[in-house]
């Protein structure tokens, strides 16, 4: 009787588009130590050295001729299976691999771990082979015992590839019930639902994108689509600026002017300060030839907040006397953005409240913008969900809420 023993064979993982060198041929010292027939272990010997000289298909050949002997034991067949689960990989012989990968997992044998290396092993040698379809039936089947991370991604990986965008899209919903998508999960969702010119979902997948894992992509594709679509009020452009400048996407100096020319004309000459000085310490204003135009932005920004100081009291009385709720609002606010958030948002509220606007859901949007500034995160949630709107507002509010909730770094 041999003592047998296989203490540094292993199958090429890396070959097959795995993580590489995976110890999966290894065995266990229990199993390693149980004793094989001479008929049985010599002939594995040589399989073995074969192996180690670069000799695989010898060694398949050698292993072939215990197939012709008789009443092996269970650890026998075990054993030679798996030195035959080695050779055949690295000969690149993956009928023979999967037969002998197939007959390890069903061996009762292999420990949790090796179980999971094993059935990433075969589902690598029918995707190296470019057997697509084997592939996905073997994960398929191996799903139905244990939900395995990995075999699900390269299932999704497999459909992609193949272009089942009905089978890939069908498995992303079963994960999706279960748990929150990966970021890979959902951007293949989002190619999906671009395909079938499901705009709607696409949105709403970049959404979750958006929210679950904050990338400047992601942003920008969310508010560029908003001012495409159909309906929008360029009366916005203001407030997309706003989510752009929250989640840090200005960097031109054209933007930073622009912006800041908008909120001027909005009459938030602070909020344009802050615009600038953003600007100026981003280094994209102050400097190069339009250097002088920047400064000359700044210094009008200035002078207008020192008007609206001076002249407050008089716009507030003149704004009530003519009972124009949506100067109100606009007063309410550039005092929040100036430091004066208690007066500035009881003003807003005020006007909203006594109703009369010619764009009200603006003015709730507006709110809730104010309330962000000031820090009070639930209120401006609250206030955002109470905006809705045909033109832009309503999409505007619900990622105002995404940017409060999960802020791009």
């Amino acid at each position: 009787m041999i003592k047998f023993r296989l203490a540094h064979l292993s199958i090429a993982m890396a070959a097959l588009g795995f993580v590489a060198a995976t110890p999966v041929i290894g065995l266990s010292s229990a199993v390693a130590a149980e004793a094989l027939r001479a008929e049985i272990g010599k002939p594995l010997q040589q399989a073995q050295a074969q192996m180690k000289q670069g000799k695989h298909k010898e060694a398949l050949a050698t292993l072939r001729g215990l197939d012709k002997v008789g009443n092996k034991t269970a650890n026998e067949s075990y054993t030679i299976e798996r030195v035959r689960a080695a050779a055949a990989s690295s000969a690149g012989d993956y009928d023979t691999a999967a037969k002998s990968f197939e007959a390890l997992l069903n061996s009762g044998k292999l420990n949790a771990n090796e179980r999971s290396q094993f059935s990433e092993g075969l589902v690598g040698i029918y995707m190296r082979a470019g057997d697509l379809n084997k592939a996905n039936s073997t994960i398929q089947t191996l799903l139905k015992q244990n939900n395995d991370p990995k075999l699900r991604a390269y299932l999704l990986q497999n459909y992609y590839k193949q272009g089942n965008t009905a089978a890939l899209e069908q498995e992303l919903r079963t994960i999706e019930k279960t748990g929150r998508l990966s970021e890979d999960q959902l951007g293949m969702l989002a190619n999906i639902q671009l395909k079938k010119n499901d705009t709607a979902g696409y949105v709403r997948t970049i959404e979750k994108l958006a929210a679950s894992y904050p990338k400047a992509q992601y942003w920008t594709d969310l508010l560029n689509r908003v001012q495409r679509q159909p309906g929008y009020s360029q009366r916005l452009n203001i407030d997309v600026y706003r989510l752009k400048l929250a989640n840090n996407l200005l960097k031109k100096p054209s933007e930073f002017m622009e912006m800041a020319q908008l909120v001027l004309q909005a009459k938030a000459p602070a909020e344009a300060l802050k615009i600038i000085d953003r600007g100026y310490k981003a280094g994209a204003l102050g400097t190069g030839t339009d250097a002088a135009r920047h400064q000359r932005l700044k210094e009008l920004a200035e002078k207008n907040l020192a008007e609206q100081n001076k002249n407050f009291a008089a716009l507030e009385a003149e704004y009530t006397a003519a009972k124009d709720a949506d100067q109100m609002v606009g007063l309410g606010y550039a005092l929040v953005q100036a430091g004066q958030a208690d007066k500035g948002l009881k003003m807003m509220e005020a006007a909203i409240k006594a109703g009369g606007l010619r764009n009200a859901e603006e003015a709730k949007l507006r709110l809730g913008e104010a309330y962000a500034v000031a820090g009070k995160k639930q209120q401006a949630i609250a206030a955002f969900k109470t905006v809705g709107g045909k033109d832009g507002t309503a999409e505007l509010a619900r990622y105002w809420i995404l940017a409060v909730n999960h802020p791009l770094s």
